[in-house]
């Protein structure tokens, strides 16, 4: 590995975190330089330099980057420690902070401390939602009109739900939206731009876990768009693996109509016509959501060496929290909630 090649250190060793290291791992550019996790067993797993303690890590290693793989309660104190010991780019894992005052407050501080603060929202660089972004932009379905997306992951069933890879799903008094929807209010505001209001019917299916498990929200888009995100993680869809896409989904404009399937294929359908196109063929990577993790990892080293500006920056994401409070606010009144 080149002396001149960036220093990335991670915070975070539970099941999700192989994506990081796996990326990582490939990213030509970096060197990895250590993983703490309070299980030092689970960071020597890692195959990186293990600790038991993030600010001994980051004082041995000083890294240029750290990766933080941790669930919104331990955010706060992760981030204040980094900045502490001066690391200038820092991935922050979603959902962001607790709450919005939490994730204001950590942006600001990076901010005054001249530190570049991003969030790992990943799904937007699945190639998926880039190839049909770009679909989009280049005129190929006309106007948009409406997008859905069915979001049937089913594993939400029973009390062993979620139980073999995240179990602390069960206790989040908010699910969801909050830790899966999230995804699509980052991804529909990536593809359509920012709602001006949303319309949330939001309830609880399975009485083992406490947090609502599927629903419908509206989004107002700019120009007359609507989108639709329709949430059941109790049923699946078509696909040899239920975590590729999570769902299948329609983007539908005056000149035609962008599918994309459970396999990660996309195809385009003209007006009027009975012939598709294939836009994007069946995704064929074993890991996670074709590879988004890697995606966006690279994505930040090439910001960092100047090759291109950042996507997903704190201060841009807490649209995503702001819009996501007000899903949960017109779920519990009933009411459409203007945004803006």
């Amino acid at each position: 590995m080149s002396d001149t090649a960036l220093r990335v250190a991670c915070v975070g060793a539970g099941y999700f975190s192989q994506f990081h290291y796996g990326a990582w791992a490939r990213l030509p550019e970096v060197t990895c330089v250590g993983s703490a996790d309070r299980q030092i067993a689970a960071a020597q797993a890692t195959g990186f330099p293990a600790f038991d303690d993030l600010q001994q890590m980051l004082a041995a290693t000083r890294p240029d980057i750290l990766d933080i793989i941790l669930p919104p309660v331990a955010h706060r104190d992760a981030v204040l420690l980094a900045l502490d010991a001066g690391v200038k780019t820092i991935i922050c894992q979603k959902p962001f902070c607790q709450d919005l005052q939490e994730a204001t407050s950590l942006t600001v501080l990076a901010e005054h401390s001249g530190a570049r603060l991003i969030i790992h929202e990943n799904f937007r660089f699945m190639p998926w939602y880039r190839a049909i972004k770009s679909e989009i932009s280049s005129g190929r379905i006309g106007t948009p009109l409406q997008a859905s997306f069915r979001l049937r992951p089913g594993d939400g069933q029973g009390p062993d739900a979620y139980l073999d890879r995240q179990p602390y799903f069960q206790q989040m008094p908010k699910f969801l939206i909050h830790e899966t929807g999230v995804h699509w209010i980052d991804t529909f505001r990536f593809l359509f731009g920012n709602p001006g209001a949303v319309y949330a019917d939001l309830r609880q299916i399975n009485p083992d876990i406490q947090g609502e498990d599927a629903g419908f929200v509206l989004f107002d888009h700019p120009g007359g768009v609507r989108a639709l995100f329709d949430g059941n993680r109790h049923c699946d869809h078509l696909a040899d693996n239920q975590r590729r896409t999570m769902g299948e989904a329609l983007f539908e404009g005056t000149e035609g109509v962008l599918t994309l399937m459970g396999d990660g294929s996309v195809t385009l359908r003209p007006h009027g016509s009975m012939e598709s196109e294939t836009i994007l063929p069946p995704d064929n990577w074993e890991g996670f959501g074709g590879d988004c993790v890697y995606h966006l990892q690279n994505h930040v080293v090439q910001g960092v060496l100047g090759r291109g500006a950042f996507e997903n920056e704190a201060r841009d994401y807490l649209e995503v929290i702001r819009i996501k409070d007000a899903i949960y606010q017109s779920a519990e009144t009933g009411q459409k909630i203007e945004l803006w």
